[in-house]
């Protein structure tokens, strides 16, 4: 399958970030009885009128109200999570085939004392906060007294972080950075969260707003092999869109970052006009970043009708040989109490001028990485790929 696939053909993974479809089996264990993103979202706004999506078949992934599932054009189905955790990081991760036996640690309650003590320590600042806590209400909360002290304000999430916030005419942005990679060398052993992340913002008390385009994120290195890694030894090119290259600490992939979905399309087209072959990693980000987490049922379907009209273009730049997934790395239902991400299946639409629409029924996140691993000749650390599957007759050639 390889060499002549390999050399020829592209293949488009667009991860939209926290775009679930139903429970996970084990949603109840996380506390996410109930969350299902796009179900409970087109209930929300008396149902979804998404023609492209529709004709894609993301109506017959899961019945989803608004959505018929007539003669879809695109291989459909759902994945299930296996690895430990409900972040990004584990997500994107076992979509490239590495599956986490632990997840890393939360801190609901904030982070312990000896941590904070060592990061200001550390920093010579002190730290205000120290809690979960929406980023925007956070640094509105302690904003003002963040920049008569110059002290950092620290948070997290339901993700496993360590948030640093800083205005940026109160502390330098190469402060907040070194302040964050000596946050990444404190977080070891059994504090090694997932991701530290540098946090500026500007603005004025009652108007503090974030700088997306100065965030910056210190994950720690996948812990195992990754398809990323099988495709760099295989001198597969590969080219990211979205913070990818921060979920995988930069590892056999550099991304251009975006601050909306809409930089995001706009790079996606720009790939698949100059790529000659290889993989397109990319992430979607807002879905999760601006929408569900603010549980912004609204703003999310707005933000599923603009990719509804990006789609077209970004597809019809797929070539016979070509190859697109989209899919998810977990859910964050905006009609829910929480702001937090949600134990979630996946959807998954695979299309494509040699793909057929076939029904690819219940899968594990692992078989999308098996399926790119197979489109290119190289081996799969784990999942099944349902490539064979799709392939028509002639198709990929």
């Amino acid at each position: 399958m390889g060499r002549e696939r390999r050399d020829r053909g592209r293949v488009a993974l667009i991860v939209l970030d926290g775009v679930g479809i139903g429970e996970a089996p084990d949603a109840a264990e996380y506390g996410d009885t109930g969350s299902d993103t796009l179900a409970n979202s087109a209930r929300a706004v008396g149902g979804f009128r998404l023609p492209y999506l529709e004709s894609l078949g993301l109506g017959c992934c899961r019945p989803l109200s608004g959505l018929r599932c007539d003669h879809p054009s695109a291989a459909h189905g759902v994945a299930v999570p296996y690895s430990k955790g409900k972040d990004s990081t584990a997500g994107h991760w076992e979509l490239c085939g590495l599956l986490l036996q632990e997840p890393f640690p939360l801190y609901p309650h904030g982070f312990p004392p000896e941590i904070v003590a060592e990061f200001e320590s550390t920093t010579g600042r002190g730290v205000l906060g120290n809690k979960a806590a929406s980023g925007t209400q956070i640094i509105e909360e302690h904003g003002a007294e963040h920049l008569d002290t110059g002290a950092w304000i620290v948070y997290t999430s339901g993700d496993s972080v360590f948030q640093i916030a800083a205005h940026e005419q109160k502390i330098p942005l190469d402060e907040l950075y070194t302040a964050a990679r000596k946050a990444r060398q404190i977080l070891v052993g059994p504090h090694t969260v997932a991701r530290v992340i540098a946090r500026p913002f500007v603005g004025q008390p009652g108007s503090f707003a974030r700088v997306p385009d100065h965030r910056k994120d210190y994950s720690i290195e996948p812990v195992g092999c990754t398809l990323l890694d099988r495709l760099a030894e295989a001198g597969v090119p590969r080219v990211g869109v979205g913070k990818v290259d921060d979920l995988f600490a930069g590892r056999n992939i550099a991304s251009q970052h975006t601050a909306t979905n809409a930089d995001a399309y706009r790079l996606i087209g720009e790939a698949l006009r100059s790529m000659d072959s290889g993989l397109l990693f990319a992430n979607v980000i807002e879905f999760d970043q601006t929408w569900g987490h603010r549980n912004d049922v609204v703003g999310f379907y707005q933000g599923l009708e603009e990719l509804d009209r990006a789609l077209p273009e970004l597809v019809g730049l797929l070539g016979p040989p070509d190859l697109m997934i989209l899919t998810a790395d977990h859910g964050n239902d905006p009609t829910t109490s929480s702001t937090d991400h949600s134990r979630e299946l996946v959807p998954i639409l695979a299309l494509g001028p040699g793909i057929r629409p076939v029904t690819l029924g219940t899968r594990a996140f692992s078989d999308v990485g098996a399926t790119v691993a197979a489109y290119f000749g190289v081996p799969a650390s784990v999942g099944r790929s349902f490539l064979g599957e799709m392939i028509a007759d002639g198709g990929l050639a």
